[in-house]
C-alpha cells in the first residue's frame, strides 16, 4: 500500500530543497539529490541516513522506502545513464508522460525553492527582531546577562 501524504506533510516536503514536486501520493526529487544520494550510497552510507541528512523525516514512509527508491534509481542509471534521473516516472493524469526536465531546469527549480525558503526565514527573523526590540524598549538593559 502506498503512502498518502497529508496537506501538512506535503507543505513540509515542498519546503525541502531536495524535493522537486510533491502531491498526495507521490514525491519527485531533484536531479542533484538523486545523483548525490547514489554517490553517498556507493560510499557505504545507509539509505535512511541519506534521507535524514537531506532533512527528511523518514518516519512518514514505509519501512525500506529509501532503500527501494535508491535501487530503482540505480536500475534507471544502469539502463539509461545519469540522464534517466531527470525523467519523472509513471503515467501522468492526462494519460501522457510529462516532458523530461533537464538537470539545469531541475537546478533552477531547486534554487527557486531555496530562495523562497530563505526569504521566509528572513521574514521570520525580522519579526523576531522587531518583537525583541519592542519588548526591550523603555527598559534598562542588564549588561550582566548573556542575551543573544
Amino acid at each position: 500500500m502506498r503512502t498518502i501524504f497529508s496537506n501538512e506533510q506535503i507543505a513540509k516536503l515542498k519546503q525541502n530543497p531536495c524535493v522537486f514536486s510533491c502531491g498526495q501520493r507521490s514525491i519527485s526529487y531533484t536531479y542533484e539529490f538523486k545523483k548525490r544520494a547514489l554517490d553517498l550510497y556507493d560510499q557505504g552510507i545507509k539509505p535512511d541516513e541519506i534521507w535524514k541528512q537531506a532533512g527528511f523525516d523518514i518516519g512518514i514512509w514505509k519501512k525500506d522506502y529509501c532503500r527501494y527508491t535508491l535501487k530503482d534509481w540505480k536500475r534507471m542509471v544502469k539502463r539509461g545513464g545519469l540522464e534517466s534521473l531527470t525523467r519523472l516516472s509513471g503515467v501522468q493524469a492526462d494519460g501522457g508522460y510529462k516532458r523530461t526536465r533537464s538537470p539545469e531546469a531541475d537546478r533552477v527549480r531547486r534554487l527557486e525553492l531555496q530562495v523562497r525558503y530563505l526569504e521566509k526565514e528572513n521574514d521570520f527573523l525580522a519579526k523576531l527582531r522587531a518583537k525583541r526590540a519592542e519588548s526591550n524598549s523603555g527598559r534598562v538593559k542588564n549588561t550582566n546577562s548573556l542575551e543573544s
